[in-house]
């Protein structure tokens, strides 16, 4: 790829670099047990007919459109050019060739900018974009961006295939991202600011998904958060339970302690989260049992998780990140089709692995009395009735990404109550978790690349929602990662929740 011109206009200036070479190239939603469970938009098309299955994707890529700033040394006043290509480094189409080459079907091209990104994210990264679902068709591809979050970090924002996909996009980014204005205006920055965002993106024929970004990034501790607070998350999805639908589980930013060379790189951190470490390769918001997430499902909410690449720089090329689907994938049970797998996001069919450690997972809770639900659903259950709870789990037999063949060792089923709204917004704990049981090689069934467990609720005694992880580790729980740790020998995969409502 050629060195690009430096261009400008009279309301950004923009600097282009060429991308460096790259190493090696390798179920129907079901009323809710609570009213923050979201709904399918009725003004969402119908998704294309064909059977569901299991499709792997990444929600946040970013390309050569994220862009780094230099300060106009001759006369600060003026807005900063954006350097095109220093941040994210590959055009679109080669993220898209990458994420097919590492099994994935659909993606999001997220990139996110300062002053005036929006006039670059519609006047040169959408059109990119369009080249990109021409020349790389099999891998479906979102319009979206890494939204620059007031009173936050960063989120996914995902807009649904539309034809005013590109507009709808740009009056996002140019109204509410708080880096988009210049001069900067401190109210932007400011949660309200949020509230007023989620209200615009919820009003919308076609309502887009916010996802937040590594959540923890900068907590200082466990428990000590940072840019991302308890409140703040229910506040959005109060606001906008059908938009702001959950959180990265597993960040991006993993292959940090890997060098180009082949060798360790040992001050590398998991995630870049250099004051409170991950866990298992898991956000703490996610990871700890009894934590957020599940103080969050307590409610009854529709707080789902992801995981993703956050892919800047790859590591053979002297970043810290993978290619989309190279480590991390978030599973949507879902047809090849734009509008389904949107819907199976912003329902909860999905599950997230890292490492390939699991191509597949089926949870399935059955009453006694015949009700059936399977991940994103919910169960009725009348009061004593016994529950029985089935997990399938693919475990492929081929190498990973790595040339690796990671095994499973263990899966734990994990059951909390339901019990409504907390009455402490700032709540970040679930004390009703418990690990149900733990199921081993020696207590499970092998079916061919499949792991069978069957377990039985013998009595139902209150509303419950019951989820899945499992890990190639012996550890009991996720312990904290630690600087220069290889990820690929610390994998683990999560499902989102079934519901039980009892009658």
């Amino acid at each position: 790829m050629k060195n690009w011109l430096k261009v400008s206009s009279a309301a950004v200036g923009i600097a282009m670099i060429a991308a460096p070479a790259f190493g090696h190239q390798p179920g129907h939603r079901r009323s809710p047990p609570a009213v923050h469970r979201a709904h399918p938009s009725a003004s969402i098309a119908t998704p294309a007919s064909g059977e569901r299955r299991w499709l792997a994707g990444d929600h946040h890529i970013h390309s050569q459109f994220s862009a780094d700033y230099t300060e106009n040394a001759a006369d600060p006043a003026q807005p900063p050019t954006s350097v095109l290509g220093a941040d994210g480094r590959y055009p679109i189409p080669t993220n898209a060739e990458m994420a097919k080459t590492h099994g994935l079907a659909w993606m999001v091209s997220t990139d996110h900018g300062g002053p005036n990104h929006s006039k670059i994210d519609h006047d040169l990264a959408y059109p990119e974009l369009m080249r990109s679902r021409l020349l790389v068709p099999e891998v479906l591809q979102f319009y979206g961006m890494e939204f620059d979050t007031p009173a936050g970090d960063h989120s996914s924002l995902i807009v649904p295939n539309t034809r005013d996909e590109r507009e709808a996009l740009h009056g996002i980014e140019h109204g509410f991202s708080k880096r988009d204005t210049w001069p900067r205006d401190p109210s932007r920055d400011t949660e309200p600011r949020m509230i007023d965002a989620l209200t615009h993106m919820k009003a919308l024929k076609s309502p887009p998904i916010v996802i937040a970004n590594h959540p923890s990034r900068s907590a200082t501790g466990v428990g000590a958060w940072g840019a991302y607070t308890p409140q703040e998350f229910r506040n959005w999805n109060d606001t906008a339970p059908n938009v702001a639908i959950g959180m990265e589980g597993a960040p991006g930013h993993q292959a940090s302690a890997l060098r180009a060379d082949g060798s360790s790189n040992r001050l590398g951190v998991r995630g870049g989260y250099g004051k409170s470490p991950t866990l298992g390769g898991f956000d703490q918001m996610t990871a700890r049992l009894g934590g957020f997430w599940d103080a969050m499902l307590g409610e009854g909410r529709g707080w789902w998780i992801t995981s993703t690449s956050d892919s800047h720089h790859n590591w053979r090329d002297g970043g810290d990140d993978f290619w989309p689907g190279e480590y991390s994938k978030t599973y949507v049970l879902a047809t090849r089709d734009h509008a389904d797998i949107l819907e199976g996001l912003r329902g909860g069919r999905v599950f997230v692995t890292t490492g390939d450690l699991i191509s597949e997972l089926d949870l399935t809770v059955r009453t006694i009395g015949g009700h059936e639900a399977m991940i994103d659903g919910e169960v009725r259950g009348k009061p004593g009735e016994a529950v029985e709870v089935k997990i399938r789990v693919g475990d492929p037999a081929g190498a990973n990404h790595a040339g690796r063949r990671p095994e499973v060792r263990r899966i734990d089923l994990i059951v909390g109550r339901v019990t409504g709204p907390a009455a402490d917004r700032s709540a970040d704990t679930n004390p009703t978790t418990r690990v149900e049981q733990r199921f081993t090689p020696e207590t499970w069934v092998r079916d061919g690349e499949y792991i069978v467990v069957t377990h039985t609720l013998p009595r139902l005694d209150a509303s419950l929602y019951l989820r899945v992880r499992g890990t190639s580790t012996d550890e009991l729980e996720p312990v904290a990662d630690v600087a220069g740790e290889d990820p690929w020998a610390d994998l683990w995969f999560y499902s989102n929740p079934v519901f039980i409502n009892k009658l």
